[in-house]
């Protein structure tokens, strides 16, 4: 998945980077983690607090640490990795079982996350969840009632997969991840077929949904939907919830009459968790369970959702957060909401296949 709002200036963690390995004889912790997704001081107080070094590298791409993950020898102690990928990377040998008694901090965890968790890692024994999100529906308040009216669907999938909807929807700008994985198990679901089938012809028909769509499409992008969508560029998106929230946060701030909201439609939604493992190859185990304890503290992972607007598994953390992010049900679904999510899980090489092709015919709309 994935994806991620960018919150966390680049300078700040090469500042930090640079700053924290000045102590070279520290014993050290080697961690690869998404470029905007830690506490804007976690790196730091890790080292005051436990005396180990964090040594710290950023990526902006699942791909990119799916492949250094398989390759083998990443000199990585911890790495955080995307539900959808664990069951590879388990079946891979890249990651090794956790040994719980180093990690006290477990009992904050969610037991609902856990159970939702188990779909890719089915006894709980190599993952940490430590922040979460869903795949929604990031719109304009004022553009999608201008063209819809005040009772446009905006909390429902027919916003987007009804074609009269989104034709007028077009003239302000639609826009969709570049995300086969992720978009074709939502028309799926919203046709009523299981979002992970393993059917060809039900790709055929989520294809043939798509291809009806397409015309009506602005692109296909991953990157470009938050800074569009803060800039009123486009009014509707499929996206990812911090994205959403942080293009929300920035047209908040600039100060110039865009509206933006997320929400999670009701007939349920990708839920994805990025989780702390270890490294099969680990060279500093000890240093890499003390680094995973430390974020699962919940003052600690409340600060990281505060700064990076994504909910975190951490049950006992939610009284600590600021009430803007603990009362926004877009961050944090309720209970309800939660049950109708579902988790994404990789397919063999054959769907992989078909699911390819399909989208390939849909971006090209043919």
């Amino acid at each position: 998945m994935l994806r991620r709002p960018a919150l966390l200036n680049l300078a700040l963690v090469t500042s930090l980077h640079a700053g924290l390995a000045s102590a070279a004889d520290a014993p050290s912790v080697h961690v690869y983690n998404w470029y905007d997704y830690i506490g804007p001081t976690t790196l730091k107080d890790f080292q005051r607090d436990t005396g180990i070094l964090p040594v710290y590298d950023t990526f902006d791409s699942g791909e990119v640490l799916e492949a250094k993950m398989l390759t083998g020898h990443s000199g990585y102690d911890v790495v955080v990795a995307s539900n959808f990928i664990l069951p590879g990377l388990i079946k891979a040998g890249a990651i090794q079982k956790l040994d719980r008694s180093q990690l006290p901090n477990l009992k904050h965890l969610s037991p609902l996350l856990l159970e939702k968790l188990r779909a890719n890692d089915p006894d709980n024994l190599y993952a940490v969840p430590y922040l979460w999100g869903t795949d929604g529906l990031g719109y304009n308040v004022d553009k999608v009632k201008a063209a819809l009216g005040e009772d446009a669907p905006v909390n429902s999938w027919d916003l987007l997969f009804k074609e009269e909807n989104l034709a007028k929807l077009s003239q302000c700008g639609v826009a969709m991840l570049d995300a086969p994985a992720e978009i074709m198990p939502i028309a799926l679901h919203y046709l009523g077929l299981p979002p992970n089938s393993s059917n060809p012809d039900d790709y055929k028909k989520a294809q043939a949904l798509m291809l009806k769509l397409r015309p009506y499409i602005t692109y296909f992008d991953s990157s470009k939907i938050q800074s569009d969508l803060s800039n009123g560029d486009v009014c509707l998106a499929i996206a990812w919830s911090g994205t959403v929230h942080s293009a929300k946060q920035a047209a908040d701030e600039a100060g110039k009459g865009v509206h933006v909201e997320y929400s999670i439609p009701i007939e349920g939604a990708p839920l994805w968790v990025d989780n702390l493992v270890m490294v099969k190859d680990s060279q500093h185990p000890a240093q890499g369970l003390s680094f995973i304890n430390y974020l699962l503290r919940p003052e600690v992972v409340a600060t990281a959702t505060d700064w990076v607007l994504t909910a975190n598994a951490n049950q006992d953390a939610t009284a600590l957060l600021a009430a803007a992010v603990r009362d926004n049900p877009g961050i944090y679904p309720s209970d309800e909401q939660i049950a109708k999510l579902f988790i994404l899980q990789p397919q063999s090489h054959a769907i992989e296949r078909v699911r390819t092709r399909a989208w390939s015919a849909i971006k090209s709309g043919q």
